[in-house]
This record gives C-alpha cells, structure tokens and sequence, in this order.
C-alpha cells in the first residue's frame, strides 16, 4: 500500500512527515469479490491549547468563552486585521478605475473586469468573499495578501501609497501591521507582506504552477500542497457550500473539477491528502453536532444573571467587536439578549454544518474509490 499513498504527510512544511495515514491494521479485511477494505479512524486537527470535554455544559461554555476550536493557521495576524488593509487597498485601485484623469485609469478599469476580489487569492479570497463561518474568519491567521494581478504598475502604485516599503533583499512588499487582541487588550506587531502571484510565479510544488484565483484554482494548490491549514480551509469552504444552496452554489460545482483532477493523478501524496481530508470531515462533523446538542440543552444559562452576570457578558463581548460596540452603547442586559440570538442562530446552523461535511467526505470517499477499483482497494473511514 505504500505504492498507493502516502503513510507519512507533512502538516507543517514540506519534509516535516507529521501526519499519519496509517489504517487501522485490526480493521483491514478482503471481502467475498476480492476487494481489500482499508479502514482509517477519524481524526481532529491537533490543539494543544483545547481538549474536546465529554460533558455537554463544559462543551457549551468552551464555545461560548470563543475556545470550541481552533484553525491551523499559516501567520500570525488575524485575518480581519489583514482583510482590512487588503480592502484598502482595493478600494484604491476602484478610486483609480473611476478618476478619468489619473495615469492608471485604464489599467486599474481592466484589473476590476472581473470584480475586486478576483484580485486576491488564497486565504484572503476566502474571507473575503465569505467562503467560510464566521468563526473561521475570526480565527485564522496569516502574513501576507496573495495578489492575481497582470496590472503590476497599478499594484505597485497604491502600495506605496498605502504606506508600503519594497524590500530590496526580499523583493517583497512589506508594511508593518499593530492590533490590539481583544481578549488581553494586547497591543501586537507583525510584519505583513503583499505578493503578486503573477508577478514572482511561485512554484507549489508537484509540477504546477497557480493558475488563477478561482475557488477551483485556490483548491488546487491546497490539494496538492496539503498541510494542515490547506485542508482545514478546504473543510470550513465545504462546511458551508454543498451545491445546492448558499451563494457560492454555482463556484462550488466548479471548484468540485479540482477534486476529480487531484484524484486522477493518483499521485501518492494527493491520495494521502484526500483520505485526511475525509478523516479530519468526519471528525469535526462529529464535534459539530456535539456543539449543537450543547448549545440547544443550555443556551437559556447565558439569561441566567446567576450563571452569567454582567462581568462575564463583558468578558465574552470582547470576542465579537460587534458585540464589543454594542455593549459599550446599550449596555450588558441588551447585549446578553443578542448572544442568546446569536445561540439560537447557531443551534440551528451548525447541524446543516455537520451534514454538509458528512455529504463531503462520503462524496470524496466515492471519487476516491473509483479511482482505485481497478486494484480492488477500498478506502473507508469508520463511523
């Protein structure tokens, strides 16, 4: 089987082999046609800062103190703080598309024929185009602004005036970033860096280079690269997005093609990657309805001044800026009603989460195995 994909992945960078692909040897068995039936276990991306509780109300105010899960992340700014200076500077190139006058009117019209946020990829296309939860959103983090741009003089210009630098070692543009974290009240620094894709022609490995900023093309480096923040993002697109409903309905039915190509290489380390992909689904497919279950047995506790008094209405706003704002206009009793909104909302939006990504991995164990028939392989994840 080692022919056939790759036991060991890298979850980190490549070369790191931290990820186990191992089937469950106790479970490998050979049916009455002939086929081998290789069984994997589901598994949850690593956290040393959170363990899963076993009871409910523990769980239940795990999520609601904002620490239910955390994302595999590729930085260290949050990704608001950086989705902000990447709306700046879109926002800059619209100014010019629309001033006549300026020497960049015609390239800056030609970069927006497609619209603002097919001038980003990556992590950034994803958030904002709103691919995700909102709680992903609020948890991932990163370094830098993946630019799809042919207009490179149009690039370059608003950087500088955004208060960007060239850095003449790296050839990356760079501005220095501060934020306040909202839980401590820290006020934290990095260095973010703007890269067009286009321009450097980076290299993702296995052959390919990228191609566009489509949710599609997105996928296809992920698929290929396959650590563990590729795959996460992977997931929380598809925990929202099953092609039936929801906004991205059509791009999702498109950005599927990236799936099928990835399985028919039968390339070992993209086999590898969507047997995890399918294990980490399932797993936090579980955890999801675990939530949900929490969230509808207890949400009344938040209007329990007892459980919940005003200092703890406080403490809990800092985690939503929204929430945040409105405590400091209406104060903690009208803030605890909209949290207890916020639970219901939840309740009933994390189940269609859970389904989705349940129809996901069964949906990608299929393309998987077709793949595979002609060597009588089967690949399942047990339940």
């Amino acid at each position: 089987m080692n022919t056939i994909w790759d036991i060991k992945a890298d979850v980190m960078q490549k070369g790191d082999k931290l990820r186990d692909i191992s089937p469950l040897t106790n479970k490998i068995s050979i049916d009455k046609n002939g086929f081998t039936h290789y069984v994997f276990n589901k598994v949850m991306f690593n956290n040393p800062w959170y363990s899963i509780p076993d009871d409910e109300l523990e769980l239940f105010k795990k999520f609601l103190d904002g620490g239910s899960r955390a994302y595999p992340s590729d930085g260290s700014i949050p990704c608001d703080i950086v989705a902000k200076e990447a709306r700046i500077l879109l926002n800059k190139i619209i100014d010019l598309s629309q001033d006549s006058t300026s020497h960049h009117f015609e390239e800056a019209h030609k970069a927006l024929e497609n619209g603002k946020n097919s001038l980003v990829r990556g992590t950034l296309k994803l958030y904002l185009g709103k691919y995700t939860i909102r709680d992903w959103r609020r948890k991932r983090f990163t370094d830098d602004i993946d630019f799809w741009i042919r207009q490179i003089h149009v690039l370059h210009h608003v950087l500088r005036r955004s208060g960007w630098l060239k850095n003449n070692t790296t050839k990356e543009w760079e501005k220095r970033i501060q934020w306040r974290n909202l839980l401590t009240n820290e006020q934290r620094s990095a260095t973010l860096i703007a890269a067009n894709d286009l321009d450097q022609l980076l290299d993702f490995g296995a052959g390919s280079y990228l191609e566009g900023s489509s949710l599609k093309e997105i996928f296809n480096k992920k698929l290929k690269r396959g650590h563990n923040v590729d795959l996460s993002d992977i997931i929380n697109v598809a925990m929202v997005n099953n092609g039936r409903i929801g906004r991205h309905k059509d791009e999702w039915l498109s950005a599927w093609r990236s799936f099928e190509e990835a399985a028919n290489t039968r390339n070992t380390r993209i086999t590898s990657n969507l047997i995890s992909l399918c294990r980490y689904s399932l797993a936090i497919a579980d955890y999801i309805e675990k939530v949900s279950n929490s969230i509808k047995k207890y949400h009344r506790l938040i209007l329990d001044k007892s459980e919940y008094p005003d200092n703890e209405i406080i403490k809990i706003s800092k985690l939503s800026i929204h929430w945040e704002k409105y405590l400091a206009s209406h104060g903690p009793d009208a803030t605890r009603t909209i949290i207890h909104n916020f639970l219901i909302e939840q309740a009933k939006e994390k189940p269609h989460h859970s389904r989705n990504l349940r129809d996901f991995a069964k949906r990608l164990l299929g393309l998987l195995n077709s793949k595979y028939e002609h060597l009588k392989f089967i690949f399942e994840v047990e339940h």
